[in-house]
């Protein structure tokens, strides 16, 4: 055998990166399922280093305006003496904005309740922080509710979800309750997991999947715990769902719409949660190193 120069056959290879540390795996159709379980063991992770044992989530528009901002826009839009008065798209601009004054009352009463819950919650004997404020992460009435909960001087988490059109996170939430998501099934996850309560204020497609999503599994029973859910705004939810003709025309039954409150004032739905958080949540024991996270049935 003839002698041959190791240095013959060039440079050793590098070390090969690890698996997770390949974003063309990670990000790829076979990092999946390591994306599906990041989803849940990071936020777990994080509720846990910051303590929280359970939520009251608050579903509503991302449309909503605080009052100020919504008059500040009608009355730009108002100006004496405009050229475009008379032209159809400021027309349909001012009634748009005229709509957007009428329903900014949502947008202060979610901010009201809000507060009212977290002052509440952050005066409870408890070792972790109970009945925390969550919200969808983004604008209308999700800031409303964690602005409401900063405003008081507590926490507030935000689940947020990335979508083309960029839904940014509202500058109230808890930065280290600041949460973005791809899968929206894993989002939902996690607003059902923790939460005691949901306050459902007028909104659309997404806040009528959500209010029906937990209303389904309240009725199937698929979850082991009693979640309060109150519709806030009744002069809406009566316009936009007949809920008596579903229980009339036999589609649901009619105990099904003892699965839900309508309440009209921050102060009626505070009171409501308060009564019912206490008597059915907070006499749970406390020693668990997780969160108080929702068990199914078997």
């Amino acid at each position: 055998m003839s002698d041959v120069n190791d240095d013959d056959f060039g440079q050793d290879l590098e070390r090969a990166p690890l698996s997770y540390e390949r974003k063309e795996f990670v990000h790829g159709p076979d990092g999946r399922m390591v994306r599906i379980l990041s989803e849940y063991l990071d936020p777990l992770s994080r509720f846990r280093r910051q303590q929280i044992q359970d939520t009251v989530v608050f579903f509503g528009s991302a449309r909503f305006h605080s009052l100020s901002a919504a008059e500040s826009e009608l009355k730009m839009l108002d100006k004496p003496g405009s050229l475009q008065l008379a032209s159809p798209e400021w027309q349909q601009q001012f009634k748009r904005a005229q709509v957007k004054v009428q329903m900014a009352r949502y947008y202060e009463d979610a901010r009201k309740l809000a507060h009212l819950l977290t002052e509440w919650s952050m005066g409870l004997p408890s070792k972790r922080k109970r009945f925390v404020v969550c919200s969808g992460g983004g604008p209308g009435i999700m800031e409303a509710a964690n602005r409401g909960a900063s405003e008081a001087g507590g926490i507030s988490v935000g689940l947020n979800i990335r979508l083309p059109y960029e839904q940014m996170p509202n500058r109230y939430i808890t930065p280290e309750l600041n949460f973005e998501f791809h899968y929206f099934f894993m989002r939902k996850l996690w607003f059902a997991y923790l939460a005691k309560a949901l306050v459902v204020f007028p909104g659309g497609f997404g806040t009528f999947d959500e209010l029906f999503e937990i209303l389904t599994l309240t009725q199937t029973e698929k979850l082991a715990k009693k979640m309060m859910v109150l519709v806030y705004g009744r002069d809406y939810w009566t316009k936009v769902i007949n809920f008596e003709a579903l229980a009339d025309l036999g589609v649901i039954s009619p105990e099904d719409l003892n699965l839900f409150k309508i309440v009209d004032s921050p102060e009626e739905g505070f009171e409501l949660l308060k009564e019912n958080l206490m008597r059915e949540h907070f006499h749970f024991p406390e020693h668990q190193n997780a969160p108080e996270i929702a068990r199914t049935r078997p």
